[in-house]
Order: structure tokens, then sequence, then C-alpha cells
């Protein structure tokens, strides 16, 4: 039995009746342990306290981004598709998201003649959920994993399972902050040297 800071080891009707002389609740927490542990609380108040916990821990993000600017390097355009194939066959779903710089938005066809490569050259592996659209400065699209009997890589080899997913996470938040100090450039009226 657990009270505070008072831990002790009672038989059942007299853990009860201290929870009873107490004016609280006898809860057991623990029932598989030997002996059994129970914890005497509040029921009421103990219980909106777990909901809570619940409520705030939040569910894994299944959902990955990989960001495109239209005049991409052959390059720069395979590393990208890599990591989108890999996060696909990973299970996660990939919202891509092309973006325009300045005056690039006069050439909008550039952009969604792009979002069709992303499109073909993931085909083995996804099928898009949302075709590319339009949406302010940007192209998005958004795909779903294929299952897992149907994909086929095209990028990566079945056997290189040298790839961690955790390694990416820490590249991608370096290259969201890269990213965005070019965003918030162009946003400042700092004109980049393509303009």
């Amino acid at each position: 039995m657990i009270y505070g800071e008072a831990n002790a080891v009672l038989p059942t009707h007299k853990a009860l009746a201290k929870a009873k002389e107490l004016g609280l609740d006898l809860v057991e927490i623990a029932p598989h342990a030997k002996p059994p542990v129970c914890r005497i609380v509040d029921y009421g108040k103990w219980k909106y306290e777990e909901a809570k916990k619940k409520k705030n821990e939040k569910p894994k993000k299944r959902e990955k981004e990989v960001k495109f600017g239209v005049n991409i390097d052959p390059h720069d355009y395979m590393i990208k598709l890599t990591r989108a194939e890999d996060f696909l066959c990973h299970g996660f779903k990939v919202r891509m998201v092309l973006w325009f710089k300045g005056r690039q938005m006069a050439h909008k066809d550039l952009g969604f003649e792009l979002m069709q490569k992303v499109k073909a050259d993931l085909e083995g592996v996804g099928h898009v959920d949302l075709e590319p659209k339009l949406n302010n400065r940007n192209i998005l699209m958004m795909m779903s994993p294929l299952p897992e009997e149907k994909r086929k890589r095209k990028f990566r080899l079945e056997d290189d399972d040298d790839y961690d997913i955790d390694d990416h996470e820490e590249a991608e938040a370096a290259e969201v902050h890269d990213e965005d100090e070019d965003h918030a450039d162009d946003e400042d009226g700092v004109k980049s040297e393509e303009e």
C-alpha cells in the first residue's frame, strides 16, 4: 500500500480500513505485482489526472514533409526522392511541398511538371491522396504508402537496412531551418541572387 511517502505491506482488509479512516479510496495500480500494489487516493481526482495524462500524450505524427524548389539540382532531387521513398517504405504519409520564390510564380507550369515527375518516380512505393494543387506560393501533394507486398523501390535497394529514420530527422530539422531563413530573406524584401 502506498500513501504519500509511506509504503507498507498490509492485508487487504487493513488497507481498506486505513483508506476509510482517511476518507479516501484504495486503488489498485499494479495488480500483477507480488504482492499487488495499491494506493490510497481520492479516486475521482486520480481518474481525472490519469485522463489528463493520456490526453497530453501526443500520438507520434505519421506524416513527413519533403520540400522542393522549382530549380532543384538533379542530385538534390535524387536525395529528396530517396528520402521520400524511405519515409513511404516506413509507413509514413509524405507531404510534398514545392515552393516558389519571387518571380518564379510566373512559371507555375514548371512546378506542376516537377510534381508530376515526383509522382511518377514514387509510384512504386506510394499513391497520391491529394493531387498537386496550388496553395499561395506553394504546390502541395500528399502521398500514402502502398501495402508492403506491392512496394517496389527505385532509389534504394531492398536489402539496404543501414537506413535509420531517426538519422534523417536531424538532417530534416536542419534543412527546414535553412529553408525558413531563405523564406525570411524573401519576406523581408532582401533579393536573392536569382532575382
